[in-house]
């Protein structure tokens, strides 16, 4: 194949001829990341016929049977099909193990290898960001994002969406561990809920995932595929890393890229809007010579904006696994029984999309509160209809269950740097897990409160043997064990922070203090880590940052 034959099969959309003032530029918007702001983003103002959108994602399609066929979903996270697979540097909080940290690596972004769970926070989440200096980022303010974009089965107003591009709706596993689920709740003395985003939150039930007919949706599904043959001003190319931005003063014009062993420079001309993630956003600015101004001299990256916030506050939710054991052939497991109802639930998927091949894994959960008086739930729960270790990396014969508990709104904040100058090099993640003692005194809150709901008689009928957590009871041994197997739920934030003060790096449209025609848009911007699964919020921020450009 030659060059010319792969760059063309490179770009999954077509070119438009130039319509702009700017006629040297390749593109009006130039968005880097296809992943779930960025993919929001180019479907968006590309609505505009007389707007040219160039979308660059490092990674491929992101529309195989990997990604669209859920229960083959924990082959990305686990082997790192479509996914970064970062590690981050030893925490001292967990004893100086490397944590793991998938990242989609697709059109889609994480949406294409995520659990699917759709949960938005709670309210007060986004009223902090409000108050903290970032007008139109209330609770009230972005509602009406959320409902836009998306396209729910069941539930509508005035808390839903019913037409959106994100298809969300009910699992079809018809699993009776969703029974069980909500009677041990009730059991418990929690309350069961049919909707984690509604008027309460505070309760467990079985989530709404982002599938349409028992297949992944992801945000590169619902936004871009529909479009891509036929908005000749959208322009979405894969397989290109972006190496820096190309800054003509205190302005950026474009970005310089490599593709297919080639490196070129792509100019905007009107913005370039970064869209990498909370862990590649700020790497890119600082290669760009964007950040702490001594930190960038120390590797040799020419200043071109002394921002000290860049790679700062980054924030992760810890998450603690239980398992179990289990002779249940209703969950997941390596066993000849259970090959046997595998292959006669891919016959079911094939004919009905149902069944467990639809599972997302997470398949319930909810929201808790580990003591009275907090003005919102502290810890969430997702259940597990298999026995996870390690991020699914270490398999166990068997069947069994899991649960994670992490903690929602945790203290502890680290770090995102450069491990060199290297563009191709992996970035420096460091999420500072239980670097403050009071997010270890809460999830131990947590570690209680869940192991309590999993002893309810009516979930410890499908379990047989407690497994790492049998014995562990005192606050100290379950501290010593918080620290051996605590690591991330997936959900990183922060790291380019949305505020008006010194160490923030956007204010609250989005554009990068101190440079003109730049934007962040991604989880990177938020203040504070939303109460919940982020890839709705990072959906949000897409809808919310596409009409404020669109109003420039």
């Amino acid at each position: 194949m030659s060059q010319a034959t792969a760059q063309a099969d490179a770009r999954v959309g077509t070119h438009a001829d130039p319509t702009s003032a700017d006629a040297r530029a390749d593109a009006d918007f130039i968005i880097i990341g296809g992943g779930s702001s960025g993919a929001v983003l180019a479907s968006r103002l590309s609505e505009d016929a007389s707007c040219r959108v160039l979308l660059l994602e490092a990674g491929g399609r992101g529309d195989g049977w990997v990604t669209t066929t859920p229960f083959a979903g924990a082959i990305q996270v686990s082997r790192r099909v479509n996914n970064w697979g970062f590690a981050t540097e030893p925490q001292p909080g967990l004893n100086g193990r490397r944590g793991y940290q998938p990242r989609g690596k697709a059109l889609g972004g994480s949406s294409a290898i995520n659990a699917m769970v759709y949960t938005r926070g709670h309210r007060s989440d986004y009223d902090a960001w409000a108050a903290a200096g970032n007008p139109g980022w209330s609770y009230e303010d972005v509602l009406p994002w959320f409902i836009k974009a998306e396209g729910n089965a069941r539930l509508g107003a005035p808390w839903h969406g019913r037409h959106g591009p994100l298809r969300v709706s009910d699992l079809r596993t018809d699993s009776p561990i969703h029974t069980a689920w909500s009677a041990a709740a009730r059991e418990r003395g929690h309350a069961v809920l049919d909707d984690f985003n509604g008027a309460e939150m505070e309760g467990l039930g079985t989530y709404q995932v982002t599938q349409h007919e028992g297949e992944r949706w992801s945000v590169a599904r619902g936004y871009l595929q529909p479009h891509r043959d036929s908005r000749p001003n959208l322009r979405i190319e894969i397989g290109v890393r972006a190496l820096r931005l190309v800054l003509e003063g205190r302005r950026a014009v474009g970005v310089e890229v490599l593709q297919d062993g080639r490196k070129r420079t792509l100019r905007a001309a009107r913005e370039v809007i970064v869209s990498a993630g909370a862990l590649q956003s700020p790497q890119l600015l600082m290669l760009s010579g964007i950040g702490d101004g001594a930190t960038l001299q120390a590797l040799g990256i020419p200043v071109a904006h002394h921002l000290p916030g860049v790679g700062r506050n980054l924030h992760d939710h810890p998450d603690f696994v239980f398992g179990y054991a289990s002779d249940s052939l209703d969950l997941a497991g390596l066993s000849p029984r259970g090959g046997a109802r595998l292959m006669r639930e891919i016959g079911r998927f094939r004919r009905e999309r149902r069944g467990m091949i639809t599972s997302n894994f997470a398949e319930c959960g909810g929201f808790l509160s580990t003591r009275s008086g907090l003005p919102a739930p502290n810890v969430q729960l997702h259940l597990v209809v298999a026995l996870v270790e390690d991020h699914a990396r270490k398999l166990r014969l068997g069947h069994g269950l899991s649960c994670h508990v992490c903690l929602l709104r945790p203290r502890s904040r680290g770090t995102l740097s450069l491990a060199s100058a290297d563009p191709l090099a992996a970035p420096r993640i460091d999420p500072a897990f239980l670097q403050d003692p009071e997010d270890v005194r809460e999830l131990i809150e947590g570690y209680r409160l869940t192991r309590d709901l999993m002893r309810a008689p009516s979930m410890q009928a499908f379990w047989r043997k407690e497994l790492w957590s049998l014995g562990v009871d005192s606050d100290a041994d379950i501290e010593a064990l918080l620290r051996r197997r605590v690591d991330t739920v997936y959900h990183p934030v922060g790291s380019c922070r949305m505020g008006g003060d010194a160490m923030a790096v956007v204010d609250a449209s989005l554009k990068v203090h101190g440079i003109d025609g730049l934007r962040v848009v991604d989880a990177s911007i938020m203040p504070s880590v939303v109460s919940g699964n982020t890839n709705a919020p990072a959906v949000m921020i897409g809808e919310k940052a596409a009409a404020m450009i669109r109003r420039a």
